[in-house]
């Protein structure tokens, strides 16, 4: 019988096995397969956690008072000169957890630097918070911005209370955002009781604190 044209087997001549069953080869599409879905996860959960915001929209709205969605940012701008004295430790821990403000009316306002209504409405924000100096948390979040820039509209507008920055943009689709600036104004028990979407007066601005000053019971 006539020898086989390679006088041993391929595994022991070294020879590739074939494509589709080389170790390097599986690996590759197992990674494939994790990525594709890691991707499907993150699109469903932002699904999901917008369709969260749309609903926390509407609640409020509704005046049902619902709770404040959770987050913990890093300070870009510690500046709490006008917070309550208790809550002032956060600042120099470097990040904020909102639920270490409950006791406490809180004002949240997302804005960016190169938001044109969000620089008319800074120094309504900073006489705002002056006047309720000790009693209101107001909270800045800045988002889609360069921290840079954000730290000199900031010095610019002398803004005197913390800010934070979402650099992922994590709060956009669970606070329901729809442009900027929005403000969110929460009471003492960490519910959110008036929402005021896009450019606020003073006189909104002074509706907003006054309910989550009263709603706090």
């Amino acid at each position: 019988m006539a020898e086989p044209a390679s006088g041993t087997p391929p595994s022991e001549t070294g020879g590739d096995l074939p494509a589709g069953r080389h170790p390097l080869f599986r690996l590759l599409q197992l990674l494939a397969l994790a990525g594709v879905t890691g991707l499907l996860a993150l699109l469903v959960w932002r699904v999901i956690d917008s369709g969260r915001g749309t609903q926390l929209v509407s609640a409020i709205r509704e005046g049902k008072k619902p709770a404040a969605p959770q987050f913990t940012l890093p300070v870009i701008w510690p500046h709490a000169e006008t917070w309550p004295a208790d809550a002032r430790h956060l600042v120099t821990e470097g990040q904020v957890p909102l639920r270490e403000l409950r006791g406490h009316p809180t004002v949240i306002n997302f804005w960016a630097s190169w938001c044109a209504p969000c620089a008319k409405e800074a120094p309504r924000f900073r006489a705002s918070a002056r006047a309720h100096e000790g009693q209101v948390v107001f909270l800045g979040i800045d988002v889609n911005d360069f921290k840079s820039d954000a730290r000199n509209f900031l010095g610019k507008y002398k803004v005197n209370f913390v800010s934070v920055r979402d650099g992922r943009g994590s709060t956009l689709e669970s606070y329901g955002l729809t442009g900027l600036p929005e403000s969110y104004f929460v009471d003492a028990r960490g519910r959110v009781v008036a929402h005021s979407p896009g450019e606020v007066s003073r006189a909104e601005l002074e509706r907003g604190i006054a309910q989550a000053m009263g709603g706090g019971s």
